[in-house]
């Protein structure tokens, strides 16, 4: 049986104000507001669609394959609808494959583009729109590597968003060499389909403005994770290909509160050694310090002193290798496929950089940080500002400056 409610109507007035941009997400509204701040306002396209979507191919030597597993954890009661005695996941991996064989995978269903079109409140495009969306992976493709030698990163998507819409950044990584697991938080996005066609919507949409929401959703994020983790890297792993994975080289990289969760999953899993925050609120707090590699990313919202007072208070219990940097020109979104999708849909979407620099941008910052704790290779474009990626800035937060 399918769990599913209507989402109640869009109560934030910072939503009214984000009326251009009518994509997967409005721009952020920050602390203390709730994750519901990731909707859209209800509006029309504002330009005439541009056609099929199409992700821009990684940049990597491997081919990439995909598969989608269907994860039940037995241990605990669904959080967001308590009657089921067992959380049910669905996790997207990516990772390098032997050859580019068999059909592209697809970017979602025709009824998953459906609902979160609806939900987001998107007209004027066929509702399969995103469904049309062309991929760079090819589904089931057979895993390359050798044993325990693939590092594995974990992605957390945005309140009210799938999976999918991380899949440029995850096909990326996955052509450099790692394996990459996508988590669809169920009942915390518009729509989830499971393996015998159960569709779960977003029950967790109707509790969006109790107070502790979002450090709940975190913690949920944090334990689905954990389970995530037994299931590809312990005694009962569930894809073929898990002996590849290494255990002790696993990251964490989460937007919006998908960040927030980055920070939760490594404060209950040890095994989550680094992870990166891509412009999420952190509500999961730091009870004293945190030593391990962090890495926050930011739009012009998240900059030392700025709305969001989460990241300047959060720094200071950072005591590892820490970074803090932030794109002014970029959208709550930019970290994502959302700008990507944005032609597609007739959608103009604020910030300044187009959606093939956001891309860039992040596929090469979010690399490097993995590159740098999971392979233990030197990165200096984490260090200094780079000539070459001008619109990214260095920041210092005890002195409240970027540059």
């Amino acid at each position: 049986m399918s769990h599913a409610i209507e989402p109640k109507p869009i109560r934030r007035a910072c939503l009214a104000a984000a009326a251009g941009l009518a994509v997967l997400a409005a721009a952020a509204c920050y602390a203390p507001t709730p994750p519901r701040s990731e909707a859209a306002a209800s509006t029309s396209p504002s330009a005439a669609p541009t056609g099929t979507p199409i992700l821009p191919a990684p940049t990597g030597p491997h081919p990439v394959g995909t598969t989608a597993l269907h994860l039940t954890d037995t241990s605990r009661s669904d959080p967001w609808v308590p009657e089921l005695k067992a959380r049910e996941l669905m996790v997207t991996l990516w990772y390098p494959a032997r050859a580019r064989e068999g059909r592209r995978a697809p970017y979602m269903t025709a009824k998953e583009s459906e609902l979160t079109l609806k939900g987001k409140r998107v007209t004027g495009v066929p509702y399969d729109m995103l469904s049309r969306t062309r991929t760079n992976a090819f589904s089931d493709a057979r895993p390359a590597g050798r044993k325990r030698a693939l590092p594995l990163v974990v992605l957390s998507p945005g309140f009210t968003m799938p999976r999918s819409t991380l899949t440029a950044l995850a096909e990326e990584l996955a052509s450099r060499g790692y394996v990459v697991a996508g988590v669809d938080h169920t009942y915390e996005n518009y729509a989830t389909t499971f393996p015998d066609g159960r569709i779960a919507e977003c029950v967790a949409c109707d509790s969006d403005s109790d107070p502790g929401f979002g450090a709940k959703v975190a913690g949920v994020r944090a334990a689905d994770v954990s389970f995530v983790l037994d299931r590809l890297t312990g005694p009962d792993a569930k894809w073929e290909g898990s002996s590849l994975i290494d255990p002790s080289e696993i990251a964490m990289v989460g937007h919006s509160i998908g960040g927030a969760a980055a920070v939760a999953a490594m404060l209950k899993d040890h095994r989550v050694r680094a992870g990166i925050d891509m412009d999420g609120t952190t509500y999961a707090r730091i009870p004293k310090e945190l030593s391990r590699p962090f890495l926050f990313m930011g739009s012009a919202g998240h900059v030392p002193g700025g709305r969001d007072n989460s990241w300047d208070r959060d720094w200071r219990l950072l005591t590892g290798w820490k970074r803090w940097i932030a794109l002014p020109g970029a959208d709550h979104q930019s970290f994502t496929d959302v700008p990507l999708l944005a032609g597609p849909l007739g959608i103009a979407l604020p910030g300044g950089l187009s959606a093939s620099r956001s891309l860039e941008i992040t596929r090469v910052y979010v690399r490097a940080f993995l590159d740098l704790h999971l392979r233990h290779e030197p990165q200096t474009i984490l260090d200094r500002r780079s000539p070459r990626y001008p619109e990214v800035e260095l920041c210092a937060p005890d002195r409240r400056t970027c540059g």
